[in-house]
């Protein structure tokens, strides 16, 4: 059976039944920790009761997480690797992707409310069918008594309000433009809810879809998977899906060719239905495209073409 320990403090750890000119620091470089800076390094340790092991030089004292001082064999001691599938996880969902900046480009004229991406977007995210990180809203031209739909998700703002409240850093903006929530971080006040203007962010007030079937899956904060009770949730910009090169859940799966997404930086967006790769200034240029509420000086990263009358 595992048991997981942590050595908190020079204190914590002793040799109680020593073997000859061996020292604290000989120690700790047998066991794989590099010098006496190394431990709050956590260890695994196995078997402690198999006395087949055939490691007995030594008995010490360990300080578990729960305050329980225990007994353990050096021989049954393993070092963890410093870089985890979990921490890794974690470096990549801060560092973003360098030199990229991330757009989103909306053609009102062309959805047809087949809600697809929704339902895709659902299904990656581990969300229920009342959870959305993308809706698609009924929109009514009081003027031109124009119907259209709109899709609405996180606006990725440049300026994002939901960010300067954060008290615990766990909603932040990255480099590549994205913004992201560290679901491990936050502590459900939802003050990133109060802020943000657009209503793209929701809370896990249950526990999430399909909870046991994510419960050995490592928290991947670019996909914001596993979700987490008591936390907030939001669109990513299929941040998981960007760093294999592949376009967002929402834009790939649209029938209709609604989305395009590229980078700012290369002034280059694809349409996730035809695949056709075009220059966003000049589609952004002749379509009089425009981003929602920009009097609020967030600086949104998605931009919407107006929706036209049509004769069909």
């Amino acid at each position: 059976m595992l048991l997981f320990l942590t050595i908190v403090d020079t204190l914590s750890v002793m040799e109680t039944k020593p073997t000859p000119n061996s020292s604290r620091r000989k120690f700790l470089g047998r066991i794989g920790l590099a010098g006496i800076g190394a431990v709050s390094a956590p260890l695994i340790v196995s078997g402690c009761n198999n006395s087949d092991s055939g490691k007995t030089n030594s008995v010490i004292k360990v300080l578990t997480p729960d305050n329980k001082l225990v007994e353990i064999n050096t021989g049954a001691l393993k070092p963890v690797p410093e870089s985890s599938d979990k921490q890794h996880l974690q470096k990549l969902g801060r560092e973003g992707m360098k030199g990229r900046k991330f757009v989103m480009v909306i053609d009102l004229a062309r959805c047809k409310n087949e809600r697809a991406c929704m339902k895709a977007c659902q299904s990656a995210h581990q969300l229920k069918p009342e959870q959305h990180h993308i809706n698609v809203l009924e929109m009514n031209d009081e003027e031109s008594e124009l119907t259209y739909h709109m899709p609405k998700p996180c606006q990725h703002c440049d300026n994002p309000s939901c960010v300067s409240v954060c008290p615990v850093d766990a909603t932040f903006k990255r480099e590549d433009g994205i913004v992201l929530i560290d679901n491990e971080r936050c502590i459900g006040c939802r003050f990133c809810i109060a802020a943000c203007p657009y209503s793209a962010r929701t809370f896990n007030w249950t526990e999430p879809k399909d909870a046991e079937k994510y419960s050995d899956v490592p928290y991947n904060m670019e996909l914001n998977v596993p979700q987490k009770k008591g936390t907030v949730t939001k669109c990513a910009f299929s941040a998981d899906q960007l760093r294999e090169g592949n376009l967002p859940y929402c834009v790939s799966s649209c029938p209709n060719g609604v989305y395009y997404f590229g980078d700012s930086n290369e002034d280059l967006v694809t349409n996730g239905t035809t695949r056709e790769t075009v220059r966003l200034s000049k589609l952004l240029r002749e379509n009089a495209a425009y981003k929602l509420m920009p009097e609020l000086g967030t600086k949104p990263n998605v931009f919407y073409l107006p929706p036209r009358q049509s004769n069909s």
